[in-house]
């Protein structure tokens, strides 16, 4: 049997696509363990919080908001699980022979799904239906698994990041923004250490841990990934 990862993208006339089409500045991350919906929102644009907090108390759908900080565009809502309505994207996904990789996200009035199928026909019936609702799609992306899933299952951005500090993330995303890590270089530690008014030393212990962090973070990922083919590997560039 072959198996597929398919990157799918949806939109639709719903409540939550249709607030990130008025708020492209706002990101939708949704997880449902069949119970309740859990979401994570996140707007980048600091004028448009309060806005869309507004909008998402007056949704009768939500159990209930919670403001994970007060200076940072991000918070958390959960609701009663709508998985199993009949206008959800959802509802066909579990209905037939796929599986749905959390998290589910929502952007400028899309929905994006990522897919493990196991049987081809019942994607191309998921297809079908979504024609049928009148729904448009757009497959990104469809490679063959292999029978090697654990790589599309297993990355977290939390087993990336949660060993590092504040102090260097910021180095790491900082350096990113002077062009540190472009070819060629776009500026070295000192410059910008000068730009950021910081000591030279001090920005670089912060790097060099955050590097040797995040490196090893990644090396069990790099052995998983290394186990599969050749082709997949190949075959994974989005084009």
């Amino acid at each position: 049997m072959t198996l597929f990862e398919v990157d799918l993208r949806v939109t639709f006339d719903g409540v939550l696509t249709n607030l990130s089409r008025r708020f492209p500045s706002m990101t939708i991350c949704i997880w449902c363990n069949r119970q309740n919906d859990v979401m994570e929102v996140v707007v980048r644009k600091p004028e448009e919080y309060s806005l869309v907090v507004d909008e998402i108390r007056a949704f009768k759908i939500l159990g209930f908001l919670e403001e994970s900080s007060v200076n940072n565009p991000i918070y958390l809502t959960a609701r009663e699980c709508h998985c199993m309505n009949e206008d959800t994207i959802a509802r066909h996904i579990g209905e037939l022979d796929l599986l749905n990789i959390f998290p589910n996200i929502i952007e400028n009035g899309w929905a994006y799904h990522r897919l493990i199928v196991f049987k081809h026909e019942h994607f191309e019936e998921l297809l079908r239906r979504l024609e049928n609702w009148g729904w448009t799609y757009k497959i990104l992306r469809k490679v063959s698994v292999d029978g090697f899933i654990g790589s599309s299952l297993t990355f977290t951005a939390g087993a990336l990041f949660s060993d590092l500090t504040e102090k260097q993330i910021d180095a790491i995303l900082t350096a990113y923004r002077h062009g540190y890590y472009s070819l060629p270089r776009g500026s070295d530690v000192q410059a910008i250490a000068a730009k950021e008014n910081v000591p030279r030393t001090t920005y670089q212990e912060h790097l060099k841990k955050a590097e040797n962090k995040i490196v090893g973070a990644l090396v069990p990922y790099a052995e998983l990934f290394k186990r599969s083919s050749q082709q997949r590997r190949k075959s994974l560039t989005v084009k």
